[in-house]
């Protein structure tokens, strides 16, 4: 039978919403891309072409990184996402980063490690590379989230969009290929390594690292703690972008099952359902392009406990994704922001914090509007 959430069907734009206004915590930051809260309520961020900043009372200082590899900044590649061990308290604290690694010829993604004293980011080495390499600039997927049990998940595109190849496939069509970690979502040690107990590990061929697969590029991953649940956001082609609720082991069907169209044929690619792969919970035509995503549990606003938050690249506004008591989606509303959101996460104050994606980003809050 079809996945989990069979014969759904692809929504449009949401209605908006009011109840709500954006505070402006900071203009200051280099083409944010992700962010992560320090034990002491301070944030990093990181920036695309590079760089790291520390944010405290609204005030922006880089951050000296020494050892990182050679970055490939072109397209859509960079500094990405940021993730913070979270049994570090201090005075030193494990910072992950992901990054695109190489040149426009030849490069992967990849997860580095240092050790932030307070006032830099040292000793930084590599803990995992993607394979195989490709070239171009598109789909490196990036996301960090960490699991209950203390292993971290990270996903890693398909490669690019036809005709971009890698091997002697489409790019697109390592999603489907379990002896490549692109298209896929990984589970791995704090030390980068495979993580015990993956799934797919005993299959013939398979890469151990790999959690679950025919994935085209998640740009938002969340974990609901209370129960666990994996959340992710994946870009489509022309339509077709995605919420999925993951588990181990489970194939998400790219590029065989999608609800997107080819760039330049625009005719479909795949079906919108196939027996034995996983139906998202919402598949959006046209496409929002969604960055970053976040599962509210926060006091400000009651009313929108246990629900998703998606943030929209091209749609320039946040999506609120609301669930019954058996996690089928009942509702989505948005939140119009006017700029291109790039990240939204949960800070350890409850509230909701947007990053816009400009050359000068915007650190958003989202409080209650009383007027």
């Amino acid at each position: 039978m079809p996945g989990a959430w069979a014969q759904v069907q692809a929504s449009g734009e949401p209605p908006a919403i009011k109840g709500w206004r954006a505070e402006t915590v900071t203009s200051a930051l280099p083409q944010a891309w992700a962010m992560a809260w320090l034990p002491d309520g301070r944030m990093l961020v990181t920036g695309k072409e590079g760089t790291l900043h520390l944010v405290a009372g609204g005030k922006v200082q880089e951050v000296a990184m020494e050892g990182l590899p050679k970055l490939m900044s072109s397209g859509q590649g960079g500094l990405l996402d940021i993730a913070i061990h979270p049994a570090d308290k201090g005075p030193n604290i494990r910072v992950y980063m992901t990054m695109a690694n190489g040149s426009s010829s030849e490069n992967r993604t990849i997860l580095v490690q240092g050790m932030f004293d307070g006032k830099k980011v040292g000793g930084i080495k590599t803990l995992f590379t993607a394979s195989p390499s490709k070239s171009g600039g598109q789909h490196f997927g990036s996301r960090l989230a960490w699991l209950a049990d203390g292993t971290l998940l990270m996903s890693i595109g398909d490669g690019g969009n036809p005709p971009q190849r890698v091997g002697n496939m489409l790019a697109r069509d390592q999603a489907q290929n379990l002896g490549s970690h692109n298209g896929s979502l990984l589970r791995l040690t704090a030390e980068g390594k495979p993580a015990p107990g993956n799934p797919l590990a005993a299959r013939a061929g398979a890469l151990p690292e790999i959690w679950s697969y025919g994935h085209r590029n998640i740009q938002g991953l969340t974990v609901d703690v209370a129960s666990g649940r994996v959340y992710a956001s994946e870009h489509g082609p022309r339509g077709g972008d995605e919420i999925n609720r993951i588990e181990g082991g489970k194939n998400y069907g790219w590029p065989l099952q999608s609800f997107g169209a080819d760039y330049s044929s625009r005719e479909p690619i795949g079906k919108t359902s196939v027996p034995g792969m996983v139906d998202p919970l919402v598949a959006w035509v046209p496409s929002p392009a969604p960055s970053g995503l976040a599962w509210y549990t926060g006091a400000a606003f009651p009313q929108w406990r246990g629900s998703l938050f998606s943030g929209s690249l091209a749609g320039m506004d946040l999506r609120r994704i609301v669930f019954d008591s058996n996690g089928k989606v009942v509702r989505q509303e948005k939140l119009d922001i006017g700029k291109r959101v790039r990240d939204v996460r949960q800070g350890p104050d409850g509230q909701l914090y947007v990053l816009t994606d400009e050359d000068r980003s915007q650190l958003l809050r989202i409080v209650p509007d009383k007027s």
